[in-house]
Formats: structure tokens, sequence, C-alpha cells
């Protein structure tokens, strides 16, 4: 721990606190902020994280465009969402402050430590702006306290770019009593492949960072830590893919780099060699594709890496995975568009272009991890799935679960995982290409080289034979086998499990991501004694069982999605001509059940007060009808 507070230092105990690290783009904020997230994880503390990133490259300093930073809430039970808002921030300008408090991200009461260089500052214009943003900000009681950052890491570095985010994790540090020795440990990781200099520095930066905080601030607050019993890991959910990738025995991973989820690849290229593996950066997304289904029908078990806008480029080679059944397993880690969209911000926009993007009947299965933890399994399941019914298997992660750090229990790893040899026995004479079973579309994988099983491979429709086959019997025929499988994989799944009573007067559906939020949401209203439950998605295609049954048990069911769906009552919008979210149009469908939805789409996580209030609402609506 940071050393003992003195006895003028007021110590507030917490169970919680959400806080935000923002400063320009390249002010070291995301390290500060992983830094501090994973110490207070390795302490034993509930972490989630989510970063606060601008889309451009290099947008101009000291403006409200131009807020890089991180948001961790941590505390002394579990954490599964970023909560509502945060309770501390350290801001290194009022510009990047503006841009928070206009988008409602400070609790009223927050405390600002901001950076006291500005108010003064010798640029006319600089002071002006400064006053405007203040004057702005007076509307909320915010605390702000003034804090020489700058003036502070220039004692102890020429260029404070490359010092006041260390400051910064000081002042973190001696506030929350986080221990300097976890704090040291993880600088030493995060700078492990620079000289030592480098680590020896930005420690004592900390340091100053805790000498000042505790000689100028005077409160603290105290979150208890619990450390858990069993063996834990840290990190974020792209990190926690690209293990599950190794863990399930992936031997090449073919990308193109996209945010946000060109991390997967530098994550499995520090050690996918290790595990017998390789990354290959295609030209294009196209190529991506490409590579990992050829390898794939080569008998390597094959990933590929993408967002949005790189699954539009990649359908054609996924219909092609579907047409000749090669096993292939594609991670789609979501972010705003349409078009280019919002690279840097979350949304759950890809799930109809997953479902259903590419002309024909193509079907595939399409899995959400709810969590981190589950990104790691995901990736495994996604494995089995596809080597075992040799089709097209679609992992939807978003920027939330790409970026946000949590500690979950440390797997422990189950040769099961991985891929059995690929059986390259000769074919038994009269066994053809594709022998489908009529029970359940299965057929055997035939790779090249195996003996007797030359055949041929196209994108056309072909017959039993592999030849190319136009005549309305086989096509039918090939449509409903490749078809049968996803009916025989869905017969293995469970229905998915009520979070609360069994029936009710309201049922919340959320898929992915936002299952943390919901359940928090959906708690605080059943503790006002409202009969509200919530239910999560995790196969969407096939859907899991029972689902109209359990539908059935509630007067209404909602879905809680981050995209799209009009609002009846705005300008033409009636109930006719209303557009859903995307998991309601699924589900309206399957179930031909009158589900409503409430959806948004401001490019960052749903708060849990704010799904709280759409379900408030809600239930008033049906209250009065």
């Amino acid at each position: 721990m940071s050393k003992k507070a003195s006895s003028k230092t007021n110590i507030t105990r917490v169970p919680e606190h959400t806080v935000e690290i923002i400063t320009n783009s390249g002010e070291g904020a995301q390290k500060c902020a992983q830094i501090f997230g994973q110490t207070c994880a390795k302490m034993g503390n509930g972490v989630w994280t989510v970063e606060i990133i601008p889309a451009e490259i290099e947008p101009p300093h000291h403006t409200v465009t131009s807020t890089s930073g991180n948001i961790i809430r941590f505390g002394t039970e579990r954490v599964s969402n970023w909560g509502d808002q945060s309770k501390l921030a350290v801001a290194f300008n009022e510009q990047v402050c503006l841009s928070r408090h206009r988008l409602g991200s400070f609790d009223d009461n927050c405390i600002i430590l901001q950076e006291s260089a500005w108010e003064n500052h010798e640029d006319e214009a600089v002071r002006d702006n400064y006053a405007k943003a203040m004057e702005e900000m007076s509307s909320k009681n915010y605390r702000f306290i003034q804090v020489p950052i700058e003036e502070e890491t220039l004692k102890l570095v020429d260029n404070p770019q490359l010092g006041k985010n260390m400051f910064a994790l000081g002042l973190l540090t001696e506030i929350y009593q986080r221990d300097l020795a976890v704090v040291e440990k993880q600088i030493g990781h995060i700078f492990r492949h620079k000289a030592a200099s480098v680590t020896e520095i930005n420690v004592e930066l900390v340091k100053h960072g805790i000498a000042w905080a505790r000689k100028n601030l005077g409160f603290q607050f105290e979150i208890e830590s619990v450390v858990a019993q069993e063996a834990r890991v840290v990190m974020n959910g792209n990190q926690a893919a690209a293990l599950g990738a190794i863990a399930a025995g992936m031997e090449i991973c073919a990308m193109y780099p996209i945010t946000p989820a060109t991390s997967v690849s530098h994550e499995l290229s520090d050690i996918f060699e290790n595990y017998g593996g390789m990354v290959h950066q295609a030209e294009d997304e196209i190529a991506a594709a490409g590579v990992a289904l050829g390898a794939s029908y080569g008998g390597k078990v094959a990933l590929t890496v993408t967002s949005g806008p790189g699954m539009a480029l990649k359908t054609e080679f996924l219909a092609l995975a579907v047409m000749v059944e090669i096993p292939l397993v594609v991670l789609d880690v979501q972010r705003g568009g349409p078009s280019t969209g919002l690279p840097t911000k979350v949304e759950q926009s890809d799930l109809l272009a997953a479902l259903y993007a590419q002309p024909g009947d193509a079907p595939r299965v399409v899995l959400a991890p709810r969590s981190i933890e589950d990104c790691f399994h995901s990736m495994i399941t996604a494995r089995r799935i596809a080597e075992t019914f040799r089709c097209l298997v679609i992992v939807l992660t978003d920027a939330n679960l790409a970026s946000g750090v949590q500690q979950f229990t440390r797997p422990d790893f189950d040769a099961r995982w991985q891929q059995n040899p690929v059986d390259v026995s000769p074919l038994p004479e009269g066994l053809r290409p594709y022998d489908w079973d009529p029970e359940t579309g299965m057929s055997r994988r035939v790779i090249p080289g195996t003996p007797s099983g030359q055949h041929t491979v196209t994108g056309l429709a072909h017959d039993e034979e592999s030849r190319v086959s136009y005549d309305p019997e086989s096509n039918e025929r090939g449509c409903k086998m490749r078809s049968r499988k996803l009916a025989v994989f869905q017969s293995t799944l469970m229905p998915p499990p009520v979070y609360g009573d069994e029936k009710g007067d309201l049922l919340v559906v959320g898929w992915g991501s936002t299952q943390g939020a919901i359940e928090e949401a959906v708690d605080r209203v059943r503790a006002e004694e409202c009969k509200v439950s919530s239910c999560q998605l995790t196969f969407l295609s096939p859907l899991e069982p029972d689902l109209k049954k359990i539908f059935g048990r509630f007067k209404k069911v909602m879905t809680v999605e981050i995209n799209y769906s009009d609002t009846v009552g705005d300008p033409y919008i009636t109930e006719e001509t209303r557009r859903y979210g995307q998991l309601a149009w699924l589900l309206r469908a399957h179930t031909l059940i009158d589900i409503d939805c409430w959806t948004s789409c401001p490019g960052q996580p749903l708060r849990p007060k704010d799904i709280y209030n759409s379900i408030v609402k809600n239930i008033e609506i049906g209250v009065s009808k």
C-alpha cells in the first residue's frame, strides 16, 4: 500500500467507485488506466474498464474532439459493466473535461483533478476557452481541484508529455490506497521491452504523484479488496479471444488491420508461434478471408478476425465456406456503422448482417459472448462447432468487450478443446465427397491428398459427387442438408436461463456485452418490487430452444440493444412503419410474439440507469393500457 495517510486525511469507505482519466490523444491515458485497472484487479477488486478513443488518429489538441482516456469502475464485489457516472476524474485540460460533461459522464458531485496551467495561461484565447468551459460546467456541483500536473512532471523529466500520465497514476494510487508494489510490477510489465531506465523513471513519477497527493489533497477513498481463493487472470476481451483461439488449437489467423479488432492479432503475434500457429496479415479483408478459407480447406484450424466493414468485404468468401462446407471461424469485433461509421465506438449493429448478408440461403452459426471471460470460451466453442458440423461460425463481440478489462477465474486447460487429428485415411469405396446423411445433413470432411478423395470444389451448386449441378432436385437437396446441420446443432442447446423469476410482468432480453448493465438495471427494478426478469441470449443462429415458451410466461417482452430503432410518435413513425432493434426483428419473426424494444446507439456502452428508466417507462405504459 501507499504510506498511511496523515490524521488530517478524510477517508471515505465506499463499496465501489468509477474513475475517469482523460487527456489529449497521445498523452498516455491508456497506459495509466491499464496499470491502474490491472492493479485494482490484482488486489482483488472487481473491475470493468471502457476506453475513450477519438476516431481521428491525431485530432487537434486541447479541443473537445481530442479526448482520449479510460473509465475504470472497480469495487469490492464483481463488476460487470461501466456503471452510471464517474465519481472522480483526472483531466489534463478543461476541454476534454467539457467533452465528458456534455456526454453526462460525470456524477453531479464528481471530484475533478484538473491541470492548473490553463486558467492563467499566457495565451488569451486559451484563457477565454478555459473560462467558457468552466462556465458551462458550473451548472453541476463538480468539485474542481487544480493540480499542477505538468509543472510537477517537469521536475523529473524534460518532456511532460512522456510523464504526466504516471504522475496522474501516482495521484490515483494515493487516493485509492493502491499497493505500490503491484503498481511497480505492472509498470515493469508494460515497459518490459524498453530499457530498465524507462521503468525506473516511470516509477519515480508515480511516487512523486503519491507524495504530492498526500501533501495537498487531504482525502482518500477506501474500497475493500477481497483476494480470490482461486487463481485468476486479468485481461481485455481481445486478449481473451486470442488466448481462446490458442487454447482451441487454431493454427492460423488471417486478418487485415481494422479497429477495434486489430489487437487480437497483436496478442497472437506475440505468442502464437510458440503454440505452432501463425498470423498472416493479408493485403485486404477479402484476401484475409480467402487465406483462412484455403488453410481450412487444407486441414488447418483457421480463424479470420475483422469488424463491420471487413465483414462486408468478406461476404462472398464466407458464402463459399457455406457452399463447400469448409469449417471456418470468424471473429467480428463490432463497431458503429454503417459504412466506416464509428471506428472507435461500440455498437451491436452487425447482427442481421452476420445472419443474412449474402445472396441465397447460407446458414451459419452465430454466437455472442456476454463477458470478457466468455470471449475466451466462445472461441473454443466456435472451433468445435465449425469442425464438428463443417460450417461457418461467426463470433460477435464488440468494442466494449474488446478493450474492457476484467478479472476472471483462470481456465484449466482441457484437451477436448483442441481438434482431433484430421482423418486422412483412404475413402471407402463408393463414399461420395458430399455423402450427406439424410438425418443430420453431415458428411465426411475430405482433405486434399486423402487417398481416393479427389473431387471438385466450386462455389456453384453441386450434387453429392461434388459435380456442378443445376437441376432442381440436387439444389433443393443441398439447401436442405446444409440447413439440417443447424437443426441438429440446435437440438444440443439448452434453453437460456432467466435472471430473476420465471414469470412476471416484463422480460428484458439482451445479447452480447449488455448483460451486466441489463442485470444491474433489473436488480434495481426488482428492489422496488416490480415483477421484471431478464434473459441474455448467446446463440443467435440457431436460436436457443423454448424461447416462445419462456416469453409466454411474461405479460410483455422487450429487447435492450445497442443499435437503432424508431420511436413511435416521431414524424412519420407509427406502429406500422416503425423499425425495430435487430434482435427484436429476429425474435418477432421467430416467435410471432409482439416483442417491443428499447435501443440506443450513442457510440458507448449502455448505462444501467438508462436501462432502468426504459424498463420503468415500459412498465408504466403497460399499466396504463
